[in-house]
């Protein structure tokens, strides 16, 4: 049992994220069985915070928390055992507290610390009284038993969010090292490019090694957003400037500010690295990225100043390109819609819509 360090007690409450969560079911039923059990009308899980006493549950009392001072459960976690009152009008301990001579007028109390897996207490399972009343052994097992799934409860929720954690790290070790991979190759595609002679070859291995080194790029800045949202522009930005360097060609991005659920930002890059791309290969001048926001719908925008695009051309149907077909499946999975068209002063735009709030898109990449 740890009793008496109060910073690393504070620690272990810290660890388990518990304080100013939102009501939860599993607890509010062990509170209910803990009342009905004692035939009491309060029965609480307290955690106790450096200054104050946080209710997760409170089955009988509509309040939320009370200052730590008055508070009996700050003094039942500074022991091991059950700390009760049967009547606390005449018991020592409690004959000046505000909850026992004031309006609230508490007379019984029995609580029972939650204590962690390395011994520290976070607060209590505890049932209250405005009447006196005994209290024998088996009450306090049962008590006890409850605290103990309480505990098991806190225990499951922190191993969970762990092992989510430790997810996650894997998750992003194992794209660091796909990064790597395609830096690789595209390092190797662009030297073959280098000593083939003939033009066509040596230029198809160039326009190889440029769209890894792109999709390279992708997965670098992917990771460089963290939660469960991301500036979509923010990303663009990041990510044209790496395009810009690997093409040679100027990129401009320009846009709206606003969140898109982090898994959507990868296909949203490599939308935008195949259109890039392939404005690089068959436009000219410099290319223009725009990311607008209207009304709840997103749209990537991505245009040249190339000739434009042939009599006829349905980017719903065109399957010739490699780039339009990776086009074309990201889309989908953005359950977006492709368009394209020519513009008045030449070159070609496509443009790519989507509503972010009404799906969670995966990763293909």
């Amino acid at each position: 049992m740890t009793l008496g360090n109060e910073p690393d007690r504070m620690a272990a409450v810290r660890r388990y994220e518990i304080l100013d969560t939102p009501p939860d079911g599993a607890f509010d039923r062990i509170t209910e069985v803990a009342a009905r059990r004692f035939g009491v009308p309060i029965s609480i899980i307290s955690i106790v915070d450096h200054d104050r006493i946080w209710f997760k549950s409170h089955h009988g009392l509509d309040v939320e928390q009370i200052d730590r001072e008055p508070g009996l459960c700050a003094s039942a976690i500074l022991g091991k055992d059950a700390y009760t009152l049967e009547d606390a009008s005449i018991d020592p301990r409690s004959l000046a507290n505000p909850l026992v001579a004031g309006d609230f007028g508490l007379r019984f109390y029995a609580g029972v610390p939650l204590t962690t897996s390395d011994g520290f207490n976070l607060g209590t399972l505890c049932v209250i009284d405005k009447e006196a009343r005994p209290i024998d052994e088996g009450q306090i097992a049962d008590l006890k038993a409850l605290a103990s799934v309480v505990v098991d409860h806190l225990e499951i929720r922190l191993s969970g969010r762990l092992a989510i954690a430790k997810a996650q790290i894997m998750a992003k070790e194992i794209d660091h090292r796909v990064m790597n991979s395609l830096q690789f190759v595209s390092g190797l595609l662009a030297m073959q490019s280098r000593t083939v002679s003939d033009t066509d070859a040596a230029d198809q291995l160039t326009l190889a090694a440029n769209r890894v080194a792109a999709v390279a790029q992708v997965h670098r800045n992917f990771y460089t957003d963290e939660g469960d949202q991301a500036s979509a522009i923010a990303f663009l930005r990041r990510l044209g400037g790496d395009l810009s360097e690997i093409l040679g060609r100027p990129l401009i991005v320009e846009g709206d500010e606003g969140n898109v659920p982090t898994t959507l930002i990868q296909p949203l890059g490599l939308i935008m690295n195949e259109l890039v791309t392939n404005a690089a290969k068959h436009g000219a001048g410099s290319i223009d990225v725009t990311y607008r926001i209207s009304g709840g719908q997103h749209a990537l925008i991505v245009c040249d100043e190339g000739d434009g695009l042939p009599d006829g051309f349905d980017p719903s149907v065109e399957m010739k390109s490699l780039g339009m077909r990776v086009v074309k499946a990201l889309t989908q999975q953005l359950r977006g819609e492709l368009t394209a068209s020519s513009r008045s002063e030449g070159g070609a735009c496509f443009e790519v819509k989507f509503l972010p709030d009404v799906h969670t898109a995966g990763n293909i990449v």
